[in-house]
Order: C-alpha cells, then sequence, then structure tokens
C-alpha cells in the first residue's frame, strides 16, 4: 500500500513540475533592411544614449494588461534579453535605416553629436486585444532640446504572445518612424 502511495505521490509532483516549465522566450524582430555602412566624415551623429523602462517592465516576464488597474507579469512568456536593451537595439537599427547620411549609435560618437534619450512608460498587450506602446523621448539637436510624448495603440490580428510582440515591434517601428521624421526636419 506504501509503494502505491509513493508512486502515486511521485507521478502528481512530476506531473505538476512539469506544467510549469514550458517556457517560451521572445526577441523583438528587426525590420527587414539593407545593410547599411557610415562613415563619419560628413555624416551627421546620434547617440541614443538610453532607453529606460519602469520596473513593472524591466522583469524577465511579457507584460499584459487584464483590466484597467490590473496588470500581470508572465512567468512563461518571458523576454530572451532584457526589454530595455531589446528596445534600444532596435530603436538603433530602425533609425539607421530611416535617417540615411548618419551614424546611429548606442554609443558616444564625439563631441559634435545630438543625443537621445527614451522613457517609455508602457510596452504592453492589452485585455481588448491592443498593444500599448507609450512615453516620451528628448533629443539634444546642436544644443536645442525637442521633447515628445508618443502614445501608440495597435490591433492584434491573431490571440497569443507570439501575435502581441509582433505587434509591439511594429508600434516601436512606428514611433522610430516618428522620431526620425522629427529629426529629418530639423535644420
Amino acid at each position: 500500500m506504501k509503494k502505491w502511495l509513493m508512486v502515486l505521490l511521485t507521478c502528481a509532483l512530476s506531473a505538476c513540475s512539469s506544467s510549469g516549465e514550458n517556457k517560451t522566450y521572445y526577441q523583438l524582430p528587426l525590420a527587414p533592411s539593407g545593410a547599411q555602412s557610415a562613415t563619419t566624415q560628413g555624416s551627421r551623429l546620434l547617440w541614443v544614449e538610453q532607453v529606460v523602462i519602469p520596473d513593472y517592465l524591466a522583469g524577465n516576464g511579457v507584460v499584459y494588461q487584464t483590466s484597467d488597474v490590473q496588470y500581470v507579469i508572465a512567468s512563461n512568456n518571458l523576454w530572451a534579453s532584457p526589454l530595455d536593451q531589446q528596445l534600444r537595439t532596435t530603436l538603433v537599427a530602425n533609425l539607421s535605416s530611416q535617417l540615411p547620411g548618419w551614424v546611429v549609435a548606442s554609443q558616444p560618437l564625439g563631441n559634435n553629436q545630438d543625443t537621445l534619450n527614451v522613457s517609455v512608460t508602457g510596452f504592453h498587450g492589452r485585455y481588448d486585444g491592443r498593444v500599448i506602446v507609450s512615453g516620451e523621448w528628448l533629443l539634444n539637436h546642436q544644443g536645442q532640446l525637442t521633447k515628445r510624448p508618443f502614445h501608440i495603440e495597435l490591433t492584434q490580428q491573431q490571440d497569443g504572445y507570439d501575435e502581441m510582440v509582433k505587434m509591439l515591434a511594429q508600434a516601436w517601428r512606428q514611433e522610430a518612424g516618428s522620431i526620425a521624421q522629427a529629426i529629418n526636419q530639423m535644420p
């Protein structure tokens, strides 16, 4: 009798432990674009100094808003690398492809560089099938400061985390396009 109890207990424990181990890792996709090379001579320089995210986004879990006031941080749907790093890397790539004649980097480029700092306040899916990307950016262009808020909502075409991450990446690319447009309008 004790043997059967031990076997049953072992099976129950192994079933519980294996159900929680199916973790999925996500990386923001980069938009397909041709590789660009640039030289610093005659180019304009932009340093994406930092992309800051709030604590609730800084963990490993993908965030999902379940009501007007509740957020869930997933324990099995995780970012493959820190979200702030992914946002910065994809922003540099997106700006590089949208700003011809510019050298865009995530490290200092010299004395005559413009700097861009972004504060992301929302980067999550929502209960109504939409994704939210919000925050503000601050550009220092030749000593002139430009600060702009952003709030993008896109509707997911399908359910699931895969679609949510793709739509978040699309919204982030869209904001990079808005930043690039603002930079291109500057003297």
